[in-house]
């Protein structure tokens, strides 16, 4: 997808700043629209891991996704900012600006740039369902720990995934949740909590209606 560059503003294009010695999710996706349930996420996420920052990553566009509905970045970082309340929360778009468009690159780019910082990838259960279908998956479980949130009608599917059995052995306890941006991967956990039932398709069709 290309993306029109000159639209948005130059700091969203550049990588978050960190300090050595800090804990930080990397949570990415389409935010098309952001709504609710991601800032749930990602306000779980900052509290249940211990984050010193989380970096709430709006793609150009998820390869696996259709792209004929989706709306300007440009839009979907303002949007963003006013989802990301915590002002360490840090929105940005710099995978635009480097051209990656597969997890495995981002995450290799990010921590070759940011030696002594300790990530840690933050999805959905929604998305551990198709996480088999991801370029290179097995490589980006191996490189960064991964903290998975309940998602209403996926707490249990997530369990029969290609991933969870595949990497069963790596799951740490849901208690051990502050540690696991610490911890050698492969790492994963579940992370149980309060859930939000809106969805950015479901936001979109309503928005179709009006």
């Amino acid at each position: 997808m290309t993306v029109q560059q000159g639209k948005v503003p130059g700091h969203y294009l550049r990588m978050p700043h960190v300090e050595r010695g800090m804990a930080v999710a990397l949570f990415g996706g389409s935010f098309n629209p952001p709504h609710a349930g991601h800032a749930l996420v990602a306000e779980t996420a900052m509290r249940r891991l211990r984050l010193n920052q989380l970096w709430w990553m709006v793609t150009p566009g998820n390869p696996l996704k259709d792209h004929s509905n989706l709306a300007p970045l440009e839009e979907r970082l303002a949007l963003s900012e006013t989802a990301a309340e915590d002002p360490r929360m840090k929105v940005t778009a710099f995978e635009a600006a480097y051209r990656v468009r597969y997890t495995a690159d981002t995450v290799a780019l990010v921590q070759a740039r940011n030696p002594g910082v300790s990530f840690v990838w933050i999805m959905g259960a929604d998305s551990l369902r198709d996480f088999h279908k991801w370029e290179r998956w097995q490589e980006i479980i191996r490189s960064i720990p991964i903290a998975v949130f309940d998602r209403p009608g996926a707490t249990l599917s997530f369990l029969s995934s290609k991933v969870a059995k595949t990497f069963d052995h790596a799951r740490i306890d849901e208690e051990d949740a502050p540690l696991l941006a610490r911890s050698n991967p492969p790492a994963w956990t579940f992370i149980h909590g309060p859930r939000s039932p809106l969805s950015s398709t479901m936001l979109r069709r309503q928005a179709a209606k009006d």
